[in-house]
């Protein structure tokens, strides 16, 4: 589509309007549930949510790319001697977790394991209409399937608002072992099945991310889905204990969970808006954010005030971002232009993709991962994106960590594999391997695929960030749904 000047000025215009009135609704509809605190945090800023309890003595294990991640699941599952208990956004019988051999479909391995302990599962039931997948024929057929001649209990929550869902990513065994992440169990849209190498495949390449908790924080995420398994499915569980410590990290679960969808939260709940907004206003540094979206007018206001008046000469605001998201991408580059006017030219915000080369042979990789890094002192993983479904409307799952160690450990990972150089290599200042390093590779690619060149290396600019135009659909879709 092309823009003339002017019908530019105009989108952009009616996307400030828009975006305002998104603001004051949501502002309005906290305040009703006593959640004003979410967007307006309360004395000074701080790295925890103040709504939810800090738990401490725990392990947390970053679990990077679905190959590695899948296959720690499968084992903890097949270990299980008292329960599994798994809810998603979608989990497809036939998918396996591991591909070596003695691997089964996911149907055949909960299965073998409900023949000895019990096994729940719950699923989003898929939209009310066939707009989009998993429909809710395919996830009926996929219950069916799931207990079909097996223990293995399978319900399906039709509890979500109007054009949202349940979109949380978690694995609970025995309710002392805890995976929370943004991997679901199913190839549907593309193949979880991907690991730091990213080497050019079909299907659609998939770069994601999982932790593994033990201790006691493990508590809170079993406790969650005895909650909705409660509402869904009718059937009381035991109040799950919190068990003993096993390490000195303290960790966070934040949710999203809308008001009126369940009985256990009315007013629902939106401390993982809460623990951004209050980190995000907290950067002093860094700001390094992996995500599938970007549309949230409040994260992009916070963000785009740190790059019009940073508050230190180092601050970096770092965004990986996947090239083609599967739907809202001129939302986000409306957005990201936003952020690109806020810095003013100042080089302090990077906009990034990744792709897969081989050779010749270059392919895309989803960024599909929900990570959070600020400071190397916060980090936080999950199932949440950085868009109004995800932040006040979809329910959602995330782990904050507030652990320099871990935070600093986590981001030296991923940016080893982004930039495809040895941790060493990338130890230094933030600033410097944002300046001399994340730059001028991802610069490069991009020319070569201007030029019509093939890929050498697997980051690039994200195409199209600079436009501010096409920037209606995210908040008209707010205030539509977002009732």
């Amino acid at each position: 589509m092309v823009h003339t000047p002017w019908l530019g000025q105009a989108d952009a215009k009616a996307g400030d309007a828009l975006e305002a009135l998104l603001r004051n609704h949501h502002r309005r509809r906290l305040g009703r549930l006593g959640w004003s605190d979410a967007l307006n945090p309360s004395g000074e800023e701080g790295w925890w949510s103040t709504r939810t309890q800090v738990r401490g003595g725990n392990t947390v294990e970053v679990l990077i790319d679905g190959t590695s991640a899948l296959a720690e699941m499968e084992a903890a599952i097949r270990a299980a001697r008292h329960t599994v208990h798994i809810a998603g956004w979608h989990a497809s019988p036939d998918f396996r977790l591991t591909r070596g051999p003695g691997s089964l479909p996911l149907r055949d391995l909960l299965a073998e394991v409900a023949g000895r302990v019990p096994v729940r599962l719950l699923l989003w039931a898929g939209p009310p209409l066939p707009l989009f997948q998993p429909t809710r024929t395919m996830v009926e057929k996929a219950r069916e399937e799931f207990v079909r001649d097996s223990r293995v209990r399978c319900v399906l929550d039709k509890r979500e608002r109007t054009m949202h869902c349940h979109h949380e990513k978690i694995i609970i065994i025995d309710d002392e072992v805890a995976f929370v992440g943004g991997i679901d169990l199913t190839a549907l849209q593309g193949d979880r099945h991907d690991d730091p190498e990213h080497r050019p495949h079909t299907p659609l390449g998939w770069h994601d991310a999982a932790t593994r908790l033990r201790g006691p924080v493990v508590a809170d995420v079993a406790r969650h889905f005895t909650q909705r398994w409660g509402d869904v499915a009718g059937e009381p569980l035991p109040w799950p204990a919190e068990p003993a410590p096993v390490g000195d990290v303290e960790a966070q679960v934040l949710r999203t969970v809308p008001e009126t969808t369940y009985g256990f939260a009315p007013k629902g709940e939106f401390t993982i808006l809460e623990a951004y907004l209050r980190a995000l206003r907290s950067a002093e540094r860094l700001v390094y954010l992996e995500n599938q979206f970007l549309w949230s007018p409040e994260v992009v206001d916070v963000l785009a005030a740190k790059l019009r008046r940073p508050p230190h000469d180092d601050f970096r605001v770092i965004l990986l971002l996947p090239a083609k998201p599967n739907n809202g991408a001129d939302t986000t580059r409306g957005q990201l232009g936003r952020l690109l006017q806020a810095d003013g030219g100042a080089g302090r915000l990077l906009a990034t993709t990744i792709g897969a080369h081989e050779g010749d042979r270059s392919a895309p990789v989803y960024v599909h991962a929900k990570v959070g890094i600020i400071d190397d002192r916060w980090l936080t993983i999950g199932s949440a994106n950085l868009n109004e479904h995800s932040l006040f409307n979809d329910t959602e799952l995330n782990v904050l960590v507030c652990d320099p160690t871990l935070a600093r450990q986590t981001r030296l990972r991923l940016w080893s594999e982004h930039t495809e150089r040895p941790v060493e290599a990338i130890e230094g200042e933030p600033r410097t391997v944002v300046d001399e390093v994340w730059r001028p590779i991802a610069e490069e690619q991009s020319r070569r695929q201007r030029e019509g060149m093939p890929q050498t290396h697997r980051l690039a600019l994200l195409p199209n960030a600079s436009r501010r135009t096409d920037r209606l659909q995210g908040p008209m879709r707010g205030l539509l749904v977002d009732g």
